[in-house]
């Protein structure tokens, strides 16, 4: 069980949105995470210019070359944090703030479009806004450049949580919440290749890649990420998650058709595919799609894209790729519209490794039993005739009065049943649990994939006592309830009858 310990991010965050006002949650996001991100390439330009500084080569601290030649992001002087919280009581910061963002939007190419603007409003406050470059400010006092880099780069993973989960509904559209990113990351371990997010979101499926690899001692320059997003505000909190965790997002697409209608990468062919698409979409516009290569398994049903985004990752992953994606619980069962048939076929030819499935209340946006799927090339070419069924429906702890979340020990438990399955090292069956059951079982049920038909019910425990002993000891047990029900019947009757009342049994 995590501590219950208030965090640094948690204090932040509750005195940021203590200034919101008026400003509603799914604005004053990008307010807050784009103040946020201003401070981080603000402070990593002040590193380099005060190395530069330091040279006695007269190397020039204002020239831009020197930035770019060290993939730095050029800050003009009206945009430094320095600058702006100097001027962070004076009424017209709102504009300042704006102007800043203009400006080094002007002079990085790569940020061309994707910083937050609208500082400069009636429904912030001018004071509310000083304060909150006033918090960020605080963020790194008495830290070196590289731990108020990485403090940053954690307060922003927070905040966009938190204010998912404000969002309700609507947050769940840009954020994954971290449990469930963990335990897709931790199963695929993304050690190196391309990795490939096609509804992207802000980009939390790439982070925590870049934590495993990093927590696993590996070299983050080994992986290179691709994404798509339809949502343009979505897009700009990913290119800013992204350029804060130090990944390159060249190749973190948008446009306004969404990606099954408009393929941003269609030669990609990644090694690890993680996804967590919309569930149950129905206006997906299948209709324009009916001869799609995309469809090798069958053609999707125009009001249910479930399997229109299963068969995209599918078609984009390389020959030793492999996929996790997050989709509604009907997707393991639904006979509607040749859904049925073309789980079958995914099954037949080998892709699904492992399905599991999710508890509930893990989501910000939705109440409806989800699951993952693991789709695997290597599984396939193996030609292993099993698939793998988790049922960690009623794993993990309550984090507040209606989410849940996976605890690290979860996550291990989960992951590692499945690694010993995969490597096949003394794997064993676990009623309640985890099954591996075989492809014919699965014909068996007609290709569904419902975790819970296959791993049973938990075996009870055996705690030593002998039967006999135990139905001795219910036998006193019920006596003595039976003796205390009548005397205390005979009470009520006492009682009753010093009233004038008597009961006739």
């Amino acid at each position: 069980m995590p501590k219950a310990n208030a965090t640094l991010e948690q204090d932040l965050f509750k005195m940021a949105d203590a200034l919101r006002g008026a400003v509603a949650p799914s604005n004053y996001k990008h307010i807050v995470l784009g103040l946020i991100f201003l401070k981080y390439i603000s402070d990593g330009f002040t590193e380099l210019y005060q190395s530069i500084t330091a040279r006695e080569d007269g190397s020039d601290p204002e020239d831009i070359d020197e930035y770019l030649a060290e993939n730095r992001f050029w800050v003009p002087k009206e945009a430094r944090w320095e600058y702006l919280h100097a001027r962070s009581k004076q009424p017209t910061i709102g504009k300042d703030i704006d102007d800043a963002m203009l400006a080094i939007e002007s002079l990085n190419p790569s940020l061309k479009n994707v910083l937050p603007k609208g500082y400069n409003t009636e429904s912030l406050e001018a004071a509310s806004l000083g304060k909150l470059l006033d918090i960020i400010s605080d963020m790194d006092l008495g830290r070196s450049a590289r731990e108020s880099k990485d403090l940053l780069g954690r307060v922003y993973e927070y905040f966009l949580g938190q204010f998912a989960n404000k969002e309700g509904s609507k947050g769940g559209e840009f954020f994954t919440p971290k449990s469930i990113v963990g335990l897709m990351v931790e199963m695929l371990a993304p050690y190196k290749g391309r990795v490939y997010d096609p509804c992207c979101g802000s980009g939390g499926m790439f982070v925590m890649s870049e934590k495993f690899v990093e927590e696993h001692q590996g070299n983050i320059q080994d992986i290179s990420v691709y994404g798509q997003e339809l949502n343009l505000a979505t897009y700009r909190l990913c290119k800013m998650n992204l350029a804060i965790h130090n990944l390159n997002s060249d190749n973190i697409k948008w446009n306004n058709q969404g990606t099954l209608l408009y393929d941003a990468n269609p030669d990609l062919k990644a090694d690890y595919v993680l996804a967590n698409p919309p569930f149950n979409i129905s206006d997906w516009s299948g209709e324009r799609l009916q001869d799609d290569p995309r469809w090798k398994y069958g053609v999707p049903p125009t009001g249910n894209a479930n399997f229109a985004w299963m068969q995209h990752m599918v078609y984009h992953l390389s020959s030793v790729g492999r996929a996790a994606i997050v989709l509604a619980n009907g997707s393991l069962s639904s006979q509607t519209k040749g859904e049925g048939q073309i789980r079958q076929n995914l099954v037949e030819a080998g892709l699904v490794e492992c399905i599991v499935a999710l508890p509930k209340q893990l989501f910000f946006n939705t109440g409806i039993p989800a699951c993952i799927w693991f789709l695997s090339k290597p599984h396939q070419a193996a030609g292993r005739k099993e698939i793998l069924f988790i049922d960690a429906s009623d794993i993990g702890y309550m984090e507040d009065r209606v989410h849940r979340a996976f605890a690290d020990e979860d996550l291990a438990r989960i992951a590692g049943v499945y690694h010993v399955w995969q490597k096949n090292e003394g794997y064993s069956d676990e009623p309640g649990f985890v099954k591996a059951a075989s492809l014919e079982e699965v014909k068996s049920h007609n290709y569904v994939l419902t975790p819970g038909r296959y791993v049973g019910i938990p075996a009870p425990e055996d705690d030593g006592i002998p039967v006999e002993e135990k139905l001795a000891t219910l036998t006193t047990k019920l006596e003595a309830q039976i003796k205390q029900e009548a005397d205390l019947n005979a009470e009520i009757q006492t009682q009753l009858k010093k009233i004038g009342i008597e009961l006739t049994l």
